[in-house]
């Protein structure tokens, strides 16, 4: 089978390698399947920028999602069939035609879904199902900021958010508020003048934040925590802000620095959550709460609730476009890889 290896940090023109590999056999509770579309995710970028610490050794295939048909079934695998239309969350080897991963991580699709966008219901779809669903609650009313609102997760965190009630502050680039706007964002902020969070705090006046899901870090953090009022949650799902400007380990470093101290004290105060996110190593240990989150994002999508954006798609072997693309923070939705 055709593989797209990362073989090199840094530029994507220089990073990636088409080879030959073998096709995946499926052990216990596993199913390989035959991939149409490879969804790309902004953690690929971090992982080829080398800032990526979930990242195998290179050279390594990345990819974090799929959509195709199952192409084999492993031992004590219940519930699936050759030939099945699905989407999946994979940990990396998604950049292939052919992946394994665990049956948790499956959905089962209607035939008629377009596989593109069927990507999104896949890693993105189950980062912001577990983030506003499980990680916290929203309440109807309540006000909810949503960084990088445009983006693949960004975007179903806007629709889980309009679903139940809440009023919806969304960040992104000023060409992108007509695209906020259309699913439903109350006040579009541009993320791009300098100070988003103080164009926020302009627009909420006297008021506090209810939510804040940020996938930036570092200092978005910290002074994002500053507009929580009193049981306030906030949901970190990335860090985003160590591939801007200077890409290198100084500022990885200035990221975390930037986070700031906080002790649990203020929290109690408050009545405040702090929640981290990561898809990847729940998949790792909870294998029985992905199975539910996938459970869940299958019946949301099925009911309306979530409803992927595919934002543009590229041949698997333009895969240094894709990724500039998406770098490059144009996109909206998702971007995938056509096999």
């Amino acid at each position: 089978m055709k593989a797209i290896f990362l073989v090199k940090n840094g530029e994507s023109r220089e990073a990636f390698e088409m080879r030959e590999a073998e096709v995946p056999v499926p052990g216990k509770g596993e199913v390989v399947i035959k991939v149409a579309v490879s969804g790309l995710n902004y953690a690929d970028v971090m992982a080829r920028r080398g800032l990526y610490k979930e990242a195998p050794p290179i050279p390594c295939v990345l990819g974090y999602d799929v959509a195709g048909t199952i192409h084999a079934i492993g031992p004590q695998t219940p519930g699936f069939k050759i030939g099945q239309h699905v989407a999946a969350m994979t940990r990396f080897g998604g950049y292939a035609e052919y992946v394994k991963t665990q049956s948790a991580a499956v959905i089962a699709l209607k035939n008629e879904l377009d596989f593109g966008l069927a990507t999104s219901l896949a890693t993105q779809a189950s980062t912001a199902v577990y983030c506003a669903g499980f990680a916290i609650r929203l309440y109807n009313g309540e006000r909810v900021l949503v960084h990088a609102a445009a983006g693949g997760v960004g975007t179903l965190l806007v629709q889980l958010a309009k679903e139940k009630g809440c009023i919806v502050y969304g960040s992104a680039s000023s060409k992108k508020h007509g695209y906020l706007k259309d699913l439903g964002v109350d006040f579009p902020i541009d993320s791009h003048t300098g100070n988003p969070i103080a164009e926020i705090a302009k627009v909420l006046g006297q008021q506090k934040l209810d939510v804040i899901f940020d996938n930036i870090g570092g200092l978005s953090f910290k002074k994002g925590k500053e507009l929580l009022g009193p049981g306030g949650r906030m949901v970190c799902y990335g860090a985003a802000a160590q591939n801007a400007g200077n890409k290198s380990k100084l500022q990885s470093l200035r990221v975390g620095l930037g986070f700031g101290i906080y002790s649990p004290v203020g929290l109690i105060v408050q009545s405040q959550t702090i929640a981290g996110v990561n898809m990847l190593r729940l998949a790792d240990h909870k294998p029985e709460v992905l199975r539910e989150v996938m459970t869940e994002v299958s019946r949301l999508a099925e009911a309306g609730i979530i409803r992927p954006v595919l934002g543009k798609t590229y041949r698997y072997d333009e895969i240094a476009q894709a990724h500039d693309f998406l770098e490059s923070r144009q996109s909206v939705g998702k971007v995938a890889l056509l096999w």
